[in-house]
């Protein structure tokens, strides 16, 4: 196996998973980010996010001489084999992905890079990113290298992410030269696993797709159990008897009380503002968008139809992440109804096994965190 040099930018789940993972396969990683603090305690060996096996794998890979992390860019990126962008696409009010992450280490890889080097976008971008993002560092570039840039979409689970990555159903890869397809490919050989190699184009689109599908699926199958309490049936019977379908499967088929996270809402409402830019309307993920958006607060609701006031009530809210297993908060629907509730008046308390602590940073000044339910 041949090993190779490794940069990523952006140690949030994406990069730091991607970042651990490839030093677990036997390279050699430098792990980029801005802020001095978070790269002392990741140096300690303390993981900034909660994520299951993480924070073991950190430490078995630095004290192996396999990680490590820096705030200087420039030495990281200057002589690096491969380049992966893991930062933070976030959505803008419009619905559209903020790509100035994407672009400020562009300029840094542009200004750094002192040997020819491949540039991997692992970060979820719109299509055609990653032609600009090759344009653009070709037209800043200080020395003179060959650089390509590859498109390598992430389909981890939070949670589970780590073994989402190193036992992925799949690799995606994408690019335009036989080159960069060979050296990607050599990246991924001690993961073992299948890979689907496209063109940049179609494997940006293979990351929006499959996550808007995900996201239809929820949708479905929310708006399906809110009939099933209309006409009397059971969803959790009816899920059954879908799951033994093969063309349906059986994952994803937990109604609920919506989506939340990091990648649904905002990948759903990119693809659908990306189509508007073409003139196109995507009129399946349009739905599941106004769906899950209703669906979010239906507790609430109902809790409305059987009581007078929440004025002065004690208010129990069990789960505070957007799922179990990670203490992500964003987009989680626990706090739609948190912001519903405090509004009417209520006293919230509050408890997650995980998520407590950055639920208290957010609502310290309005809320009790319980230690156990």
């Amino acid at each position: 196996m041949k090993q190779y040099k490794i940069a990523v930018a952006g140690t949030g789940y994406v990069g730091l998973v991607a970042g651990v993972c490839f030093a677990e396969r036997g390279h050699q990683v430098i792990c980029v980010d801005v802020d001095e603090n978070k790269v002392q305690k990741m140096k300690d060996g303390i993981c900034p996010i909660y994520e299951e096996g993480l924070q073991e794998l950190m430490q078995k890979n630095y004290k192996a001489g396999r990680i490590d992390y820096t705030t200087d860019y420039q030495s990281a990126y200057k002589d690096a084999d491969a380049i992966f962008i893991g930062v933070g696409t976030p959505e803008q009010p419009d619905g559209s992905a903020n790509l100035s992450y994407v672009a400020t280490v562009s300029r840094q890889i542009a200004e750094s890079i002192e040997k020819d080097c491949l540039v991997v976008v692992k970060s979820t971008v719109p299509i055609g990113t990653n032609d600009k993002v090759e344009q653009f560092i070709k037209d800043s570039l200080v020395h003179d290298v060959k650089v390509e840039v590859a498109s390598n979409p992430e389909f981890l689970s939070q949670g589970r992410a780590v073994k989402d990555t190193l036992e992925a159903k799949r690799i995606i890869i994408g690019t335009e030269s036989k080159e960069a397809e060979k050296k990607l490919m050599e990246i991924y050989e001690p993961f073992n696993l299948p890979i689907v190699s496209v063109s940049r184009r179609s494997a940006e689109m293979i990351k929006y797709a499959s996550n808007d599908f995900l996201a239809l699926k929820i949708s479905y199958m929310n708006d399906i159990a809110n009939l099933c309490e209309l006409v009397g049936a059971n969803i959790e019977d009816v899920a059954k008897g879908m799951s033994y379908d093969p063309r349906i499967g059986e994952k994803f088929l937990n109604a609920g009380i919506g989506y939340g996270g990091s990648c649904f809402p905002k990948d759903t409402k990119a693809l659908k503002y990306l189509a508007k830019q073409y003139g196109y309307k995507l009129r399946t993920v349009e739905a599941a968008v106004d769906v899950n958006a209703e669906q979010k607060t239906k507790l609430y609701k109902k809790a409305c139809d059987r009581l007078i006031t929440f004025n002065g009530l004690k208010v129990a809210v069990l789960g505070l992440a957007f799922k179990p297993g990670t203490d992500d908060l964003r987009e989680a629907p626990s706090i739609d109804n948190i912001e519903l509730l405090l509004k009417q008046g209520a006293k919230i308390y509050a408890y997650d096994p995980v998520a407590a602590e950055n639920f208290e940073k957010r609502y310290r000044r309005t809320n009790s965190l319980c230690k156990n339910t």
